[in-house]
């Protein structure tokens, strides 16, 4: 499945589970990219391709300079029938745990990798020729360069869910960014919650990014999750092995790269909430988060990321933290004010096929309706 075209790159189509034996490469690509995405770093992607990557590839874009570099990396996958008829799709790849569709690209290759990429899938012979990009951001640097490429090739694209999620973007005002975000009365209430947390024991909040320390308050957050409403559908990852050894691998190995961090909001020596945050570059996410429903009165979740939020001001090495949260989260909206935009980008990759385009656009609006459709109905059924 290996293919190249001439051009001052090569290009490559690889299989993501034989990524591994360029792990080096990749990892040096993702530490200089365009927009980083945590999520596509080597040691992310690595431990989570077996159980969500499975049948996904990845185009490999490579300069033909001495010594050869990485350039571009846009994992995806080839959906056959993603619509019930024979139209096939390339589908970037994302899943339930990796919530960012943003390829790596080099800063200093952008638009020519881009382009590089588009003109390999054309003339492949076995790789769909249109192609949807989930979950990426609909401004922004990397954004505006594809547009200019689909717009010189002639191709045309698409939008579909577009939403908007909660985004700390502090900028200069780190030191009063909390208390202009949240009102007065939200202040004072969330104060007198953390005094009656106290009331019941030792009340303590600690952040860390040491091996040890962060494996163990993995464990907490697993059992914190099966402890809720997660636990309760039997979705919780500590009783489904194989997420569990993902997200247990990843953070592992992100923790030893300096790339995790997990912090934890105890009463005595119970942990009753716990946060995992990751890194890459400038950029921090906000993974995951967990709590203990039997402390829900006290809203121990808003309590911890509080804390999280004063610790990512604290670090002028962070420029953004992405949520990772669904649009108006009830939790996070009202404490980080900045939206980040992202949509599913459908893509002509040139000027033929329009009618096939047109169908595709229209077969991708009614399976996103009927999906729609279906949820509704089940949180009636569970009424």
């Amino acid at each position: 499945m290996h293919g190249t075209i001439e051009s001052a790159f090569r290009v490559e189509w690889r299989p993501l589970a034989d990524m591994g034996s360029v792990a080096a490469e990749w990892q040096t690509l993702a530490s200089a990219a365009l927009e980083p995405n945590v999520f596509y770093e080597p040691a992310f992607a690595l431990a989570s391709a077996p159980v969500f990557g499975h049948d996904a590839g990845a185009g490999l874009v490579w300069s033909r300079t001495t010594p050869v570099r990485l350039l571009g990396f846009f994992p995806a996958r080839i959906e056959r029938r993603r619509y019930g008829i024979s139209l096939p799709v390339l589908t970037g790849w994302t899943h339930p745990y990796g919530p960012l569709g943003t390829p790596l690209v080099a800063s200093d290759w952008g638009e020519p990798v881009i382009g590089a990429w588009l003109e390999h899938v054309t003339n492949h012979a076995t790789l769909p020729k249109m192609m949807l990009l989930p979950y990426v951001p609909v401004a922004g640097a990397w954004a505006d360069m594809l547009d200019r490429v689909i717009a010189r090739r002639g191709g045309a694209s698409r939008e579909f869910g577009r939403h908007a999620r909660a985004l700390l973007a502090p900028g200069n005002d780190r030191a009063d960014y909390l208390q202009t975000s949240i009102g007065g009365r939200k202040r004072k209430e969330l104060r007198r919650q953390r005094k009656r947390l106290g009331d019941l024991g030792a009340l303590t909040s600690a952040s860390s990014g040491e091996t040890s320390a962060v494996m163990r308050a993995v464990d907490d957050f697993f059992v914190l999750g099966a402890g809720g409403w997660k636990g309760r559908a039997g979705t919780a990852a500590r009783d489904r092995e194989d997420v569990r050894k993902v997200l247990q691998t990843a953070v592992t190995d992100l923790t030893g790269a300096g790339k995790a961090r997990v912090a934890r909001l105890f009463v005595d020596a119970q942990a009753i909430a716990a946060i995992i945050v990751l890194r890459s570059g400038s950029t921090a996410w906000c993974w995951k988060i967990a709590y203990d429903e039997r402390f829900a009165r006290f809203s121990p979740g808003v309590q911890l990321l509080l804390d999280v939020t004063q610790e990512l001001l604290g670090d002028e090495g962070i420029v953004r933290a992405d949520s990772c949260a669904d649009e108006n989260h009830p939790m996070i909206d009202h404490m980080w004010r900045e939206r980040l935009i992202l949509a599913d980008r459908l893509i002509r990759l040139g000027p033929e096929s329009g009618a096939v385009f047109a169908l595709a656009g229209a077969l991708e609006a009614s399976r996103r309706t009927a999906i729609r459709g279906a949820k509704s109905l089940r949180r009636l059924v569970r009424r």
